[in-house]
């Protein structure tokens, strides 16, 4: 080997190892500078090669000799950027087609392959080590490895399989057919991890997962639809019901207002009428909140209209439904208050001259109640019907039987922060300053409550949940505005 040969050896691996230390300091943020740069060290290592006429696929008996140790060294180093230049196209690959994460199992599977390559190729053309009888003694190796971990290869190779078929991705909700539920948190060679709802982590292993039908509630989109079955006594018509049922829907804040949710008549007989409300949520997660939203709304809508709900099957009836009588269906104004927590604290004197001083007041549908920045004079329930809370001409919530608004006016002298719109037909209890002020006044524990209802029905417009720091300072905002009036009120009357 000439001078000029070492020369150009000695530059080769001057260049590899170099390549080395840069491809650690690029670092795995920044995977297309670090294939740049390995590109172009593997580029000129091969550009000396090819002058200095190595081939690197060719193994040299002299390769050994005391003088050529500088050879074994060079070709060692180009197999290894050879290496990790395939390498870099294979990341760098999965990461521009957009690939899931999950896609990191067949990543591991091509660097394994590319690694294992080069290896044999290094025994091969580097140092002679005739690959033949290696690889058939490995092939032997891996019959007694298989064996032994074969529930370890069918995780992995279902792992691969649902990898590729892709029927879920990280992030998505899947239900099994065993009734485990779960969001994809993470998957690996071995097992999935699904996180449940009850904040639970589960390990299911690949080869399961691939043997059971699994739902994927997150595809195409995670709209979820529940069904609420809802007997009713046969006290009213039919048409009536499905009428009520409707406006427990349009009520509600939680479900997913398109598609339409639909009311269903399921059956008839003399005990009951069965009806189904179908409705969707926005998330899996969201389906405790909705069916408890749902099943409190039934019950108050059923008894704002005066629909009975019916026994269970089979039980024993013991008292005759009442028949129907327009001129005493529905709640009444005592009824409201009764149910109303911040009324709770009066004594039944005081429930009985509030709801005396209550006149009632319909609306039709579309009817504005309340504009937007202007006060209301009046404290108002609402005995039936829906209401729409909107801002900037955008519905924000609804009101449903049994909700109050109007406090802001009447107790401390605000403007209302939304606008009021009756969605359906409406019929609501008001009750004016002179009525409600003597009792704030004798009782100014109403005032905090009064302060707390606010504050959630404001947190109810904005959809959003606000820090609790937030949510307190607005209460006691609140409050110090509604007991400054009533102290006022109350100076002027002692004075």
């Amino acid at each position: 080997m000439d001078r000029q040969t070492q020369l150009l050896l000695v530059v080769v691996c001057v260049l590899g190892f170099a390549g080395i230390v840069v491809w650690h300091l690029q670092g795995r943020a920044r995977p297309t500078a670090r294939l740049v740069v390995q590109i172009a060290f593997f580029a000129a290592m091969t550009i000396m090669l090819a002058y200095s006429r190595i081939n690197p696929f060719r193994f040299d008996p002299t390769d050994f000799s005391g003088s050529q140790t500088m050879l074994v060294a060079t070709k060692t180093l180009w197999w290894v950027h050879l290496s990790w230049a395939v390498i870099g196209f294979v990341r760098l690959y999965i990461v521009l087609d957009g690939r899931p994460r999950e896609a990191r199992l067949i990543q591991d599977l091509v660097v394994a392959v590319v690694y294992l390559g080069v290896l044999l190729s290094i025994f091969a053309f580097v140092f002679g080590v005739p690959i033949g009888g290696l690889l058939a003694t490995s092939g032997i190796i891996a019959i007694i490895l298989g064996l032994a971990l074969q529930s370890t290869l069918s995780d992995v190779f279902s792992g691969i399989a649902l990898t590729l078929g892709r029927p879920y991705v990280l992030g998505d909700w899947i239900s099994l057919n065993d009734g485990t539920e779960g969001r994809v948190v993470s998957s690996n060679w071995r097992s999935t991890h699904l996180l449940t709802a009850a904040h639970n982590l589960v390990v299911v292993p690949n080869s399961v997962l691939a043997k059971v039908g699994l739902t994927n509630i997150s595809q195409p989109d995670e709209n979820h639809q529940i069904v609420v079955s809802v007997r009713v006594a046969p006290t009213r018509m039919p048409r009536l019901i499905v009428d009520v049922m409707h406006s427990v829907l349009d009520s509600c804040n939680v479900i997913v207002k398109q598609p339409p949710p639909t009311v269903a008549l399921m059956g008839i007989d003399a005990s009951a009428i069965t009806v189904e409300l179908q409705f969707r949520v926005s998330s899996p997660a969201q389906r405790g909140a909705a069916r408890n939203e749902v099943i409190d709304l039934v019950y108050r809508h059923c008894k704002a209209n005066g629909v009975q709900l019916a026994m269970p099957p089979g039980s024993l009836q013991v008292t005759t439904p009442a028949s129907f009588d327009p001129r005493h269906s529905g709640a009444r104004a005592k009824d409201l208050i009764d149910a109303i927590p911040i009324f709770w604290s009066l004594s039944q004197e005081e429930r009985n001259a509030l709801a005396a001083s209550a006149t009632l007041r319909n609306f039709p549908a579309g009817a504005e109640i309340a504009r937007e920045g202007r006060p209301l004079a009046s404290l108002m329930m609402i005995k039936s019907g829906v209401v729409a809370m909107k801002s900037g001409g955008e519905e924000i919530a609804r009101l449903a039987p049994g909700d109050v608004f109007g406090e802001e006016g009447l107790l401390a002298g605000m403007k209302e922060m939304y606008g009021l719109h009756a969605v359906t037909h409406l019929a609501v209890y008001e009750i004016g300053q002179t009525a409600f002020a003597p009792l704030l006044i004798k009782r100014p524990e109403i005032a905090e409550d009064l302060a707390v209802h606010l504050a959630q029905r404001e947190a109810l417009g904005t959809r959003s949940d606000l820090p609790t720091t937030q949510s307190e300072r607005r209460r006691l905002d609140l409050l110090k505005g509604i007991r400054s009036i009533f102290r006022s009120q109350r100076d002027q009357a002692n004075g």
